[in-house]
C-alpha cells in the first residue's frame, strides 16, 4: 500500500485537526498515513523581509531525507505561506512529486473579520490537502467548479468547492503509478 507521511509545523494544539485531516487523505487517496513531527528547523523557511514563510523551502526541506520511507510527505501548518510572486498562498506542492505543503493560515474566517468557524475552516484544511496532494499525482487545476482541483484564489472559491475529485480527475488520482519509495 502507498504511503504518505503527514508532518504538522506549528500544528501542536490542533491533534484533532490534524487526524481529520489524515483521515480524509487515507479514505480519498487511500494511502496508509503516518503522522511525524518535523526533521528539519521549520524557521529557516521564514522570510524576515516578507513575516511569512517560503512554501517552497518546505517542499525542499521535506525532500531531504525524511527518516522514514514513503511514497509522499505532506506539511500541515499554521504560518502564513507565500511565493516571489503571490502574496500569499494555501499551499504548494511538486507537480506529479512527491511534497506539498498546506496551511490554514489564510483559511481562517477571523483573518476576514467574520466569526470563529472550527467546521469550516477544518473543511477548508481538508479540500486544500487534498487539493495540493492533487497536484503530486500529477493533477493540473481543473476547470469542473465543483472538483477539489479547481483553482482557489481566494477563501470563497475553497468553499464553492467539494472535498471530491471530478471523474476525469479521479482516473488520474486511481492510475497505476511506478514511483519508488524515496
Amino acid at each position: 500500500m502507498a504511503s504518505l507521511l503527514l508532518v504538522p509545523i506549528f500544528l501542536a494544539d490542533r491533534r484533532p485537526l490534524v487526524e481529520r485531516v489524515a483521515e480524509r487523505l487515507d479514505t480519498t487517496f487511500g494511502l496508509a498515513v503516518r503522522i511525524r513531527p518535523p526533521w528539519f528547523d521549520p524557521e529557516t523557511c521564514f522570510d524576515p523581509s516578507r513575516g511569512q514563510y517560503h512554501s517552497t523551502c518546505f517542499l525542499q526541506r521535506l525532500l531531504e531525507r525524511p527518516p522514514q520511507a514513503c511514497d509522499r510527505v505532506l506539511a500541515l501548518t499554521s504560518v502564513d505561506l507565500f511565493i516571489p510572486v503571490l502574496t500569499y498562498v494555501f499551499g504548494e506542492a511538486q507537480l506529479d512529486g512527491q511534497a506539498a505543503v498546506v496551511s490554514l493560515h489564510r483559511l481562517r474566517n477571523e483573518l476576514y473579520g467574520l466569526p470563529l468557524d472550527e467546521r469550516l475552516l477544518a473543511d477548508r484544511f481538508e479540500k486544500e490537502a487534498v487539493h495540493e496532494l492533487g497536484h503530486t499525482y500529477g493533477l493540473v487545476h481543473c476547470p469542473e467548479p465543483a472538483c477539489v482541483m479547481h483553482a482557489s484564489t481566494y477563501v470563497e472559491e475553497v468553499d464553492l468547492k467539494t472535498a471530491r475529485f471530478c471523474e476525469r480527475c479521479l482516473v488520474r488520482v486511481r492510475a497505476p503509478s511506478d514511483r519508488t519509495d524515496f
